[in-house]
């Protein structure tokens, strides 16, 4: 498990400090499960688990996906979730973004529609456009 630890931490690009941080432990306590000297206790993996959507089979056996499939409403959850527990400063524009749209009118929603259909139409020219 450790391994397997080591190489979600890698992948999502945090160093030691910073993924400790999201279990509640030190740097320092993720090296020492990272090099087997100590192990993962039963609270970080169900944290694991949840902060980073980890399939709790491939984190205990290496069995499957490294991550659990998420349904559209499960990924609007965490979106949300991630910019309104956390209080990053670079999620500022986030939150804003969020708090306008989550104040439009029914009207507004049709008027947005409207405006991706018809971006989506332009890239699809741009697509089918020789070059």
């Amino acid at each position: 498990m450790n391994t397997r630890l080591k190489n979600l931490r890698k992948y999502l690009k945090l160093s030691q400090e910073e993924f400790g941080a999201k279990l509640g432990v030190t740097g320092a306590a993720i090296s020492r499960i990272e090099s087997g000297a100590n192990i993962l206790t039963e609270q970080n993996i169900r944290i694991i688990v949840r902060e980073f959507n980890v399939s709790e089979t491939w984190l205990r056996t290496g069995e499957g996906e490294m991550f659990r499939t998420r349904s559209r409403d499960e990924e609007i959850a965490a979106f949300i979730g991630s910019i309104t527990l956390r209080n990053d400063p670079g999620d500022d524009f986030k939150r804003r973004l969020i708090h306008v749209l989550a104040r439009l009118s029914v009207e507004d929603w049709r008027l947005l529609e409207d405006l991706a259909d018809r971006l989506a139409e332009e890239a699809e020219k741009e697509k089918d456009r020789p070059e």
